[in-house]
């Protein structure tokens, strides 16, 4: 985030972040990517000693009731050192977090976020199965009524942080014969029995993050634990989409940014034909593009929290949203590639953390909705709202602003 647009506060709190990241054992990081940890605990836990877990929660709760001005500036310190520790602190204390306190009981909120904010419980999110993740109303997860409870069975798979959960939020159907939309559930289901943790990924980057496949066999969940209304899932599948995809855009830009400063010291230092090699156009210009790149990245999510936090429309902040997880995990994702390439063969080695900033960076144009499903909803919400704008009659009509404007045997549509 730019300093210049932070208040004194939010630079006292960015510092504080700062110390954190400087606070984790450079060892942690590689055994984290060795997968010989295999969820951070120990990182979660320090993060919750510091107050800083679900920093946007109420502060009834244990959060700082803070905005997503606040949130994006976090994340992408907390991404700093390591993409996976973005991932892992945006998931149960912000995302799961913000929705049991929006739709859970007062004892749910009492009993599940208030430790989990103290980074003494650790939650995930169980969307995608085995069938695919995009198509969300298709889920075959069943949860079957049962007097005071709902006996669930299905699988889940990759989700971050399922190895290292104590609970999770779990979307089903609960209503076979209904439409797609007003089938599902969503319910809190704690680790007990008939929950499983089955198979954990090996994965390209994000290693250490506890990326599990989630097996519900008979799992007897009480009515209590149920998020919103049955059958109503929908509205919290929505809602939810914003602390995913913005989550996802503001703590992308902090491992980009890592790199980008890596590569400018390695070519300030490094010389080759009798100088640095910052003075080369063929090097010095694609830094110059990184840092073009990193400023619009951090322009846009800045902009978008500030729409969210003005409480814009609900459509528009969605199609904000999904147009700055796509713009801004692209951008940066070539930040990278470019940092690596300035540094030639040295980059490609682990000599430099630039190869798993890399292979880390890969997954943020697929989970929480692949950019392609991004560019979907950036359309669809688009042409909606230029329709709309448009039968207002309050703007200028640029189409007329030419010599033949009028020329209507030309303008043939169909």
């Amino acid at each position: 985030m730019f300093d210049f647009l932070l208040t004194p506060e939010q630079l006292k709190l960015r510092d504080e972040v700062r110390e954190l990241v400087k606070w984790i054992p450079r060892q942690y990081i590689l055994d984290m990517d060795a997968d010989k940890i295999k969820f951070p605990k120990e990182f979660m836990r320090e993060c919750g000693r510091r107050n800083l877990l679900g920093i946007r929660m109420p502060k009834k709760y244990g959060g700082r009731g803070l905005k997503w001005v606040d949130y994006t500036m976090v994340a992408e310190e907390i991404g700093v050192p390591g993409y996976v520790f973005s991932c892992v602190f945006g998931i149960g204390p912000d995302l799961v977090s913000e929705a049991i306190i929006n739709f859970g009981s007062e004892e749910l909120k009492e009993r599940i976020v208030r430790p989990t904010l103290r980074g003494e419980l650790f939650g995930a999110e169980c969307l995608t199965e085995p069938r695919g993740g995009s198509d969300f109303f298709g889920s075959t997860t069943t949860a079957v009524e049962d007097g005071n409870y709902y006996v669930l069975n299905g699988q889940k798979r990759f989700i971050v942080g399922g190895e290292g959960a104590d609970y999770f939020l779990v979307y089903a159907k609960t209503d076979p014969n209904g439409p797609p939309h007003k089938s599902m559930t969503c319910f809190i289901v704690e680790r007990g029995p008939g929950v499983k943790t089955e198979y954990l990924y090996g994965l390209m980057g994000c290693r250490g993050s506890g990326t599990a496949r989630i097996v519900f066999e008979d799992v007897r969940v009480p009515k209590s634990n149920i998020l919103g209304e049955v059958n109503g899932a929908i509205a919290i599948f929505y809602p939810m989409m914003i602390p995913e995809r913005l989550g996802t855009a503001a703590m992308t830009i902090g491992p980009a940014r890592a790199a980008l400063d890596i590569a400018t010291d390695y070519t300030a230092r490094r010389k080759a034909f009798g100088t640095e090699i910052r003075n080369f156009q063929a090097v010095s210009f694609k830094i110059a593009d990184s840092i073009t790149k990193l400023d619009a990245c951090k322009a846009l999510c800045y902009a978008t929290a500030r729409a969210i936090d003005a409480g814009i429309n609900p459509k528009r902040a969605r199609r904000m949203v999904s147009e700055t997880k796509k713009f801004v995990t692209e951008q940066c994702w070539e930040v990278v590639n470019l940092c690596m390439q300035v540094m030639g063969g040295i980059g490609y080695t682990d000599v430099y953390p630039i190869e798993k900033i890399l292979r880390d960076l890969r997954l943020s144009m697929i989970w929480t909705g692949t950019n392609e499903i991004m560019s979907l909803i950036t359309q669809h919400e688009w042409y909606k709202e230029r329709e709309a704008e448009r039968q207002k009659h309050n703007t200028r009509d640029s189409e007329f602003d030419c010599a033949n404007a009028f020329t209507e045997e030309e303008k043939v549509f169909e």
